[in-house]
C-alpha cells in the first residue's frame, strides 16, 4: 500500500551478475557454504527445491538436478524424462539466518529443451521480447503479509486490536524482533531496503526494498516469501501472505511498480506528458486496461484472491483493493494509479501471485499495449469506492477465479504472448484445483441449505 519511492539512478543498479562469481565451487569455498538449494517455482507458486553438499556443485551447475516434474504442480505425466533444474549462478544469495547455505533460482529443462511452462522461463522470454525493442523492464513490489498464529486462525499478537491498526507503532514495535531480522538480512543482501511498516490489517505488515530489473525482482520476490516464512518460524510464529485470510480485515497485496528503461533512460518518463507518463507508458497502461480481465488468473490465481478484490469495505473503512478496471493519477481506489512521474503502480495483484507470472503477465500485456498502440481512455479521478457505480464503461474483475480462467482461455493475447504450453497448463491445473473447491461442502451451506 505504501508508495514505492524510486531510488536514485546511482543506488541500486548493479544486477546480480555483477557481483555474483560464476563458478559456484569456488564461491562455496570463498564463502564457506556447505550446502546449496537448487530451487524453482512450480505453476502454483509453489517453492521446490533439492538440498545439495557444496561438494556436489560443480556438477550440478552443469548438468542441473534432476526431478519428476508431475511430482510438483507442473502439467506433465509420471511417464515423461526426468525434469533438470540448472542453477542459476547471478542468482546466488547466502542465507543470512543460515549462512552455511546458499540458495539458487534454477531453470529448468527436459530432454535438452527448456521447459516452456516454467514461470522463469516465461518471464524470461516477455524480458527478451521486450530487449529485442530496446527496452528494460524495471519493477518493484510490495509485499504485504500477516504474522498469525501456528494454526493459522488468529493473528500472533492478541494485543493488535485497533480499529485503524495503518502505521500503529506499538504494534509495530511488538514485533520488532522478527522485523529486524528480516530487514537486516535485506540490507545484508544488498537490497536497498528502506522501510517496514504495520499495514491496514490487524497483524498485518509490509517491507520495501529498491526495484530493479524485472527477473531480479522476481527473484528476490521468491526469496523474499521463503526468508519472511523462515524467519517468522525462528520467532514461533507463522507468516502468510494469503490474500484473504479474514473475513473482516484487509487482504494482503502484491503491487507492483512499472517502468520501462532504454539506453539508461526511463522511457516512461516525459516532463510534457499528462502526469509526467510518455505515450509509451500510456500504451503499457492500455495493455493492461485491455487485457486486465484475463490477466486476473496470473495476479489473482486463488479461490481466496476473489474475497480479497470484490471484498466489502473491512474494519479500517476500506479494502484498499480494486474491483474495477480503471487508472488514475495518484488516488489508491483505483486498479492503475499514477503516483510519480514516469512509472506506475498496478495494485490488482495479491499476495497468492507467482512472482514470476506476475512480471510476465504486467510485460506480456503492457507489451501488447505498445504493439497495438492502445489508448488506456480517460483518466478518471473520482473516489472508485464511493462513485464507481457512476462508471457505465468500465469492466469489472472476474468475480471469482473460474470467470478468470475463463478469460485467459479466450485470451488470444496472452496464449501467443505467454505461450501455448503454458497457458494450456495452467489452465488445466488450475480449473481442476477449482473444480476440486467446488466439490467441497462448507458448513454455510448447510446451515443455508439443509431446511430448504
Amino acid at each position: 500500500m505504501r508508495q514505492f519511492e524510486i531510488a536514485r539512478e546511482a543506488e541500486g543498479r548493479s544486477s546480480a551478475a555483477a557481483k555474483a562469481t560464476t563458478d559456484l565451487e569456488k564461491a562455496a569455498k570463498d564463502r564457506g557454504i556447505k550446502y546449496f538449494l537448487i530451487s524453482y517455482v512450480d505453476l502454483f507458486g509453489g517453492l521446490r527445491a533439492k538440498l545439495v553438499p557444496a561438494s556436489a556443485i560443480g556438477a550440478m551447475q552443469k548438468e542441473g538436478a534432476g526431478f519428476a516434474g508431475f511430482a510438483t504442480w507442473l502439467d506433465m505425466s509420471p511417464a515423461d524424462s526426468d525434469m533438470f533444474a540448472v542453477p542459476d549462478p547471478s542468482s546466488l544469495i547466502q542465507l543470512p539466518w543460515k549462512p552455511e547455505v546458499g540458495w539458487l533460482a534454477a531453470d529448468l529443462f527436459m530432454d535438452g529443451e527448456p521447459v516452456a511452462q516454467a514461470p522463469r522461463a516465461v518471464l524470461k522470454k516477455q524480458l527478451a521480447d521486450a530487449a529485442k525493442l530496446g527496452y528494460e523492464m524495471k519493477t518493484g513490489v510490495e509485499c504485504e503479509y500477516f504474522l498469525v498464529s501456528a494454526d493459522g486462525t488468529a493473528i500472533s499478537d492478541a494485543s493488535d486490536r485497533a480499529e485503524k491498526p495503518c502505521y500503529d507503532q506499538s504494534a509495530l514495535m511488538r514485533r520488532y524482533d522478527v522485523i529486524k531480522e528480516i530487514c537486516d538480512a535485506m540490507l545484508s543482501l544488498g537490497w536497498g531496503a528502506y522501510q517496514n511498516d504495520h499495514e491496514d490489517a490487524n497483524g498485518q505488515f509490509e517491507m520495501n526494498w529498491n526495484y530493479d530489473n524485472a527477473l531480479l525482482t522476481a527473484d528476490r520476490h521468491v526469496f523474499f516469501k521463503f526468508m519472511v516464512k523462515s524467519i517468522a518460524e525462528k520467532h514461533g510464529l507463522r507468516a502468510t501472505f494469503m490474500p484473504k485470510p479474514f473475513p473482516n480485515l484487509t487482504g494482503s497485496g502484491c503491487h507492483a511498480h512499472v517502468s520501462l528503461w532504454a539506453k539508461g533512460k526511463n522511457a516512461f518518463s516525459d516532463p510534457k506528458g499528462e502526469l509526467g507518463v510518455s505515450k509509451l507508458g500510456y500504451a503499457f497502461i492500455g495493455g493492461l486496461i485491455h487485457n486486465a480481465d484475463a490477466l486476473c488468473a496470473l495476479t489473482n490465481p486463488t479461490v481466496n484472491s476473489y474475497k480479497r478484490i470484490n471484498a466489502p469495505r473491512t474494519l479500517s473503512g476500506a479494502t484498499w483493493s480494486p474491483n474495477t478496471v480503471t487508472y488514475t493519477g495518484n488516488n489508491r481506489t483505483h486498479m492503475i494509479r499514477i503516483p510519480d512521474a514516469g512509472r506506475f503502480e498496478f495494485r490488482l495483484a495479491d499476495g497468492a501471485a507467482n512472482p514470476y507470472l506476475l512480471q510476465a503477465g504486467l510485460a506480456a500485456a503492457g507489451l501488447d499495449g505498445i504493439a497495438n498502440a492502445r489508448d488506456p481512455g480517460k483518466r478518471l479521478d473520482i473516489n472508485m469506492y464511493t462513485e464507481g457505480h457512476k462508471v457505465k464503461a468500465a469492466k469489472k474483475l472476474p468475480l471469482n477465479l473460474l470467470d478468470a480462467l475463463r478469460n485467459l482461455e479466450k485470451s488470444k493475447v496472452l496464449a501467443e504472448r505467454l505461450g501455448a504450453p503454458f497457458v494450456a497448463g495452467y489452465l488445466k491445473l488450475k480449473t481442476e484445483e477449482w473444480n476440486a473447491y467446488s466439490r467441497h461442502l462448507t458448513q454455510w451451506e448447510r446451515d443455508n441449505t439443509l431446511d430448504i
